[in-house]
């Protein structure tokens, strides 16, 4: 398993969520938490969540930043130009202009369009009812990513895809099972772009069709200490303003979509701590002709809840970004999209409540310390 910081913050676990472009604000994120010494024991992602855990994951501590900026280097290699002017409209005609690029001609080192296209052709099987072809992806991560080493050495990876035929959202975990190359592509097959993934007798496509967060699943699962940090690095913020035009109304639903309940999620995992707890602590207050009672030897089966810090860290947009954004693979972007996870990490853990945190004994403790104000598109919702 990968060092822990020698500071007490029990399990590292990053939870990463999906978004296409955005995924780099997570690998600047990494590379700043690497820096602080928080080496996570746990990683659980969907879709590039699960490309990014897998790059991490899969190689030893020395080489994973390199390795995830070889592959966010490869897949902005399409579009290194800059905008004539800086920001503002002109920024934001760069930033469409890139994503149509990726549209048509695909994105290095991740997918390519399929010719003739699906909607000319009448094939059978994945080939026909995606628009490109992973092939690239698959290069790319056969040479980035070490499986055997992940399997054998790596943190604990976990990561979800949706099964086709059942509709449910499954988590292929490093904890049960052996993580190969098709788990990773199956997380990330976002259709009807990608193609469906086959993983034994079922086919599968990208988690975030379901929930774009894994956050539920870490809860849900057995903890692995008594202590948990959890760094959630989301690339999409569940809260917003009211749209002012159909654009703005398509980047909103995208957003609300792929934020994936995290709030909602955090409050329940809190609230289901607490109750966890205060049941304990109730049971050993029981009188001893009610200790051997069936009701509370059942009771008394629940596992022990583990003390969880959640530290939220989300990706929030510039201005001049559109609905576009997480398909805008241009160079500048995918730089800006590293910086910002990175000094969001040093913030977050250059904070008083951060620092000034303790070790709690019980509970989730939920911070949230970069906050800023959100894109205006009028009035507020």
């Amino acid at each position: 398993m990968a060092a822990k910081s020698s500071e007490n913050h029990g399990e590292i676990v990053l939870v990463l969520q999906g978004g296409g472009a955005l995924g780099a604000y997570q690998a600047g994120a990494f590379e700043a938490l690497s820096e602080h010494g928080l080496a996570p024991g746990w990683i659980a992602g969907i879709s590039i969540g699960a490309i990014n855990g897998a790059i991490i994951a899969g190689n030893s501590p020395e080489n994973r930043v390199g390795k995830l900026r070889s592959f966010w280097e490869r897949v902005s290699s399409g579009l290194k130009g800059l905008p004539l002017m800086g920001d503002g409209h002109y920024r934001t005609a760069f930033n469409d202009a890139s994503a149509l690029w990726g549209l048509y001609f695909g994105v290095p080192g991740f997918f390519e369009p399929r010719f003739p296209p699906p909607v000319l052709t009448s094939g059978d099987g994945p080939q026909g009812i995606s628009y490109y072809s992973t092939e690239p992806l698959t290069r790319s991560l056969s040479e980035l990513v070490d499986f055997d080493y992940l399997n054998r050495d790596g943190p604990r990876l976990s990561v979800g895809a949706v099964n086709i035929r059942t509709g449910n959202l499954a988590f292929f975990d490093r904890a049960r099972e052996e993580i190969k190359l098709h788990h990773v592509l199956a997380s990330g097959a976002l259709p009807p772009g990608l193609p469906p993934v086959r993983i034994g007798e079922d086919y599968f496509w990208d988690g975030g069709i379901v929930s774009n967060t894994p956050l539920q699943y870490v809860i849900d699962e057995p903890p692995p200490a008594p202590q948990m940090c959890i760094f959630q690095v989301d690339l999409f913020s569940a809260r917003g303003t009211l749209p002012r035009n159909l654009l703005d109304a398509v980047e909103r639903e995208k957003e609300i979509r792929y934020s994936s309940r995290t709030r909602l999620n955090t409050d329940m995992a809190a609230k289901r701590h607490e109750l966890r707890c205060a049941l304990k602590r109730l049971l050993h207050k029981l009188p001893e002709k009610l200790r051997n009672d069936p009701d509370t030897l059942r009771l008394a089966r629940v596992e022990d809840e583990p003390a969880v810090t959640i530290v939220h860290l989300i990706y929030r947009e510039r201005a001049y970004e559109t609905h576009a954004r997480d398909y805008e693979f241009s160079r500048l972007s995918v730089e800006e999209h590293w910086e910002q996870g990175r000094r969001d990490v040093f913030a977050t853990l250059a904070h008083d409540s951060w620092k000034n945190r303790g070790t709690p004994e019980e509970g989730v403790t939920v911070l949230d310390l970069t906050r800023r104000p959100q894109k205006s598109h009028g009035v507020s919702a």
